[in-house]
């Protein structure tokens, strides 16, 4: 292990990662993912260990290896290239702007930000072009302004910092859960219970790892209040849902985990891409960011924001 240009790490097992193969168990460490600038799936961790770039207790190991209490592990991850992101003039439909804060009612389809593979076309390629340099850059060259994401497939509001001191007051309300955030959705099937709380942790699936689970283990704690609005021919439920934490794909798995998947939903649900529903085809979850409230980082005055439903999603409304 004699690459200069890597990052080293060390890490000594604990109970929460006792009984896990080390490829699996490097692959679901959120902070290497995070240091190395992209996601670590387990076929590239396994790479790293068949070329000795990880060793427990100083000795190779194979990625069937199941490390134990106490074990250190030395990891070696080689330095990225960050590529260059370019600025591109999208359109954006912007629900307000200032100096500080700029909000976005972002369309399906539209990436957050851009990642391994997909650096082009993204809401920060736009904000890029529409904000000059006049973005925060706590999160780094790949996420300049970025403080939550929504998915791909889910449209709606969207907050990003025009500064650092913007971004810090903003990234704080998040943690503290003091920022407002209601989502519109339609879910398979009709409750019997027409408003509800789901608390169960999230955190990454133990099959795949591009999925997300319901009490996961080393799941964080996840809260999601629902409401249904009203039904859909008899098959289906406009629901309203309040995020009380933040997590990935929080909504999807919690409405799926209740068995109530969100229509369109591919991944958590039993949709197939391509497949007709009450007559539309369409791309992803049935799930729309429609309020978003904040207090201001300048002047600490409350501001919520609303953006109306999008046009296919209404068009399934019109079928109740």
């Amino acid at each position: 292990m004699s690459d200069t240009s890597a990052k080293v790490f060390k890490i000594v097992i604990d109970e929460s990662f006792e009984d896990i193969r080390i490829d699996r168990m490097l692959a679901e460490t959120p902070f290497l993912g995070a240091e190395s600038g992209t996601e670590l799936s387990r076929s590239f961790i396994k790479k790293l260990i068949d070329s000795g770039k990880v060793q427990v207790n100083g000795k190779q190991v194979k990625a069937s290896f199941v490390p134990k209490y106490g074990d250190e592990i030395v990891l070696e991850l080689p330095e990225t290239i960050t590529p260059d992101i370019e600025a591109e003039d999208i359109p954006l439909d912007i629900v307000y702007e200032d100096d500080d804060v700029i909000v976005i009612n972002k369309p399906k389809g539209m990436v957050v930000h851009p990642a391994a593979g997909n650096y082009t076309g993204t809401m920060v390629n736009a904000l890029m072009y529409h904000c000059k340099d006049n973005l925060s850059g706590i999160n780094g060259v790949l996420r300049p302004g970025i403080v939550h994401r929504i998915d791909k497939d889910t449209t709606g509001l969207i907050i990003a910092a025009k500064n650092d001191k913007a971004h810090r007051s903003l990234a704080e309300q998040l943690k503290e859960h003091s920022i407002t955030r209601r989502y519109k959705a339609i879910a398979i099937g009709t409750f019997k219970e027409k408003e509800g709380r789901i608390e169960a942790t999230i955190g990454r699936s133990a099959t795949d790892r591009k999925k997300m689970a319901a009490n996961a283990r080393n799941g964080k704690d996840a809260v999601t209040h629902y409401k249904v609005l009203g039904e859909i021919a008899g098959k289906y439920s406009y629901i309203e849902c309040i995020l009380e934490t933040g997590r990935t794909h929080q909504i999807r798995v919690h409405m799926a985990y209740i068995g109530h998947p969100l229509l369109g939903d591919a991944v958590y649900g039993p949709y197939k891409e391509g497949q007709k529903i009450l007559g539309l085809t369409f791309e992803g979850q049935c799930l729309h960011a429609g309020i978003l409230g904040f207090v201001h980082p300048s002047t600490g005055e409350y501001m919520e924001f609303e953006a109306p439903l999008p046009e296919y999603f209404q068009k399934l409304l019109n079928e109740a």
